[in-house]
């Protein structure tokens, strides 16, 4: 008999969190810095996979939902649309199928709108943009949704439309 754990056994519930936090917040530093390597750009993306995994290890909906986000902004922000689009229907599955509302489906319907837009598609972006300012106009916090309104400006191509 061994006393080997499982591959999924090795780290601890609290070790994963971190790692997935670590790891989206490294993403983010990497996205905010302007003049990024290619190696640098490997690493953005590894690292937001990264965190995906883990917050589906030990996250709830929401955090899969969120990292479904990054995953797909990485994608955005290296030009990649095709994975780009696929990640973002992750998000918004995943709000769907869990009843996730308030931001995250407001970031679900941006993300798709920012890869419509990288795809060139202006009028499925548009549409994606007008139903993530359906969804912002139901945000309790003002706060949170003066943050989808400003990124949702910041989609490649799009005129404000509100």
């Amino acid at each position: 008999m061994s006393n080997e754990q499982p591959a999924t056994d090795v780290l601890s519930h609290e070790d994963e969190r971190k790692l997935a936090i670590g790891c989206f917040n490294a993403v983010w530093d990497l996205m905010d810095k302007e003049d990024r390597t290619a190696d640098e750009d490997d690493l953005m993306l590894h690292m937001a996979h990264a965190s995906r995994y883990h917050w589906g290890q030990v996250g709830d909906p929401e955090n899969v939902a969120r990292g479904e986000w990054q995953v797909s902004r990485v994608y955005a922000v290296l030009r990649r649309p095709e994975p780009c689009r696929f990640h973002a229907q992750r998000v918004l599955d995943v709000c769907v199928a869990n009843g996730i509302a308030d931001w995250d489906i407001a970031f679900a319907y941006e993300a798709l709108a920012r890869a419509c837009a990288i795809s060139g598609e202006t009028e499925p972006a548009r549409d994606m943009t007008e139903r993530a300012l359906e969804a912002a106009a139901k945000i309790e916090q003002d706060e949170d949704r003066k943050i989808v309104l400003a990124d949702l400006e910041t989609i490649p191509g799009q005129k404000r439309f509100w």
